[in-house]
């Protein structure tokens, strides 16, 4: 009886170690999965950024190639996540992103149910903190897009949504109760559908070392509702770029504009500058207004398959109809790490801190970011 206590206990330890060098080969290993199968993550989510402070909650990733033997053959991702955070926020999202065989189809599409509190500043590109207004807003969004490659390298698409909101102002007498140019105030829906054109010739949708990503997309709200609720065009431009300066360096950069425009545009469909994307550093929203124009450069380091690192800088305004000038550009710049879960796929884990601009009698604006996929 005690031989066998004692191989028993021998063969747990075994099948620890064995699981322990398992999860770390799994998770910390330098070597990437050739086979190309599909992987599954139950994962916790853990982010951050000073809109909704630390989110908590779990999240389902599930990441596949439709043609493992086509290597070109771009992955398709799944996501599903339940999330609150430490400044009230309720979350729930479906997203995907599916690519067909010889990424001949591409299909987008999201459903999102959100309860956000978040400080509204006002409109324009010279918003004051001192200004800063405490509103809950409670929104749904569905979003499907689906594209087809019409010649090498360029997809042609149609688009439909639907996004409705409400609002609450917990702070009555501020901004938002007296500027009456704010339009919309208790919130409403909009339907809208849309076709897009994109050329694309990166090597990859996740990490990208080379090509060339530019799609313009224009989308139509008609006047479903009545009221005040919104009617007009909704344009959106995004260019990107990349180039493969040493096998552990890439150089990235990225533009994009996006505009409203129609006789009552609502507030909360404004463009807004900042986010953990674009303008990094800047509260999303502190800045918004009919039209946002913004660009960056990322200076991308990967020291092995696990861990990478990046550098970034760029410049960004929100502005009315006509009111575009080179002086209104804001600045944004900083740096981050990289953690990749997923090697052969380049899904990753990103931390980055960003800087903004220092207004007079005003704190430097400044943000920190804990977020899955790369910013662009």
């Amino acid at each position: 009886m005690k031989n066998i206590s004692i191989c028993t206990i021998f063969v747990l330890i075994a099948t620890n170690a064995l699981g322990q060098k398992k999860l770390i080969e799994r998770y910390l290993s330098n070597k990437t999965d050739s086979s190309r199968r599909a992987s599954f993550m139950p994962v916790p989510i853990l982010r951050y950024s000073q809109e909704i402070g630390f989110e908590f909650g779990a999240g389902l990733l599930y990441s596949t190639y439709l043609d493992r033997k086509d290597l070109s053959n771009r992955s398709s991702n799944f996501s599903g996540l339940v999330s609150v955070s430490t400044k009230g926020q309720y979350n729930v999202s479906l997203k995907s992103d599916i690519w067909s065989k010889q990424n001949k189809y591409h299909y987008i599409s999201e459903v999102r149910f959100k309860r956000m509190p978040f400080d509204f500043y006002g409109i324009g590109n010279e918003t004051q903190d001192a200004n800063k207004d405490r509103l809950v807003q409670s929104s749904v969004k569905v979003v499907i897009e689906a594209e087809k490659k019409v010649s090498p390298n360029m997809y042609t698409g149609l688009s439909i949504g639907f996004e409705n909101y409400h609002f609450n102002d917990q702070e009555i007498g501020g901004i938002f109760t007296n500027d009456q140019s704010i339009l919309h105030k208790t919130g409403g829906s909009v339907f809208y559908a849309g076709i897009s054109q994109t050329y694309d010739t990166r090597n990859s949708n996740n990490y990208t070392t080379k090509g060339l990503m530019a799609k313009l997309s224009l989308q139509y709200a008609p006047d479903f509702w009545g009221g005040e609720n919104f009617t007009g065009a909704l344009i959106k431009a995004n260019v990107r770029n990349f180039w493969s300066l040493s096998p552990k360096l890439v150089l990235g950069v990225n533009g994009l504009f996006h505009s409203i425009q129609g006789k009552t545009p609502p507030f909360y469909l404004l463009p807004q500058m900042g986010n953990d994307e674009m303008m990094r550093g800047y509260y999303t929203g502190r800045y918004r207004d009919r039209n946002l124009l913004a660009a960056q450069a990322e200076l991308r380091y990967r020291y092995n398959n696990r861990f990478g690192a990046a550098v970034f800088g760029g410049g960004g305004q929100v502005f009315e109809n006509g009111g575009f000038a080179i002086k209104n550009f804001k600045p944004s710049y900083g740096a981050g790490g990289r953690y990749f879960f997923d090697p052969e796929k380049g899904l990753s884990v990103r931390l980055d801190y960003g800087i903004g601009e220092k207004r007079a009698n005003e704190k430097r604006q400044t943000g920190f970011y804990i977020s899955l996929a790369e910013a662009f």
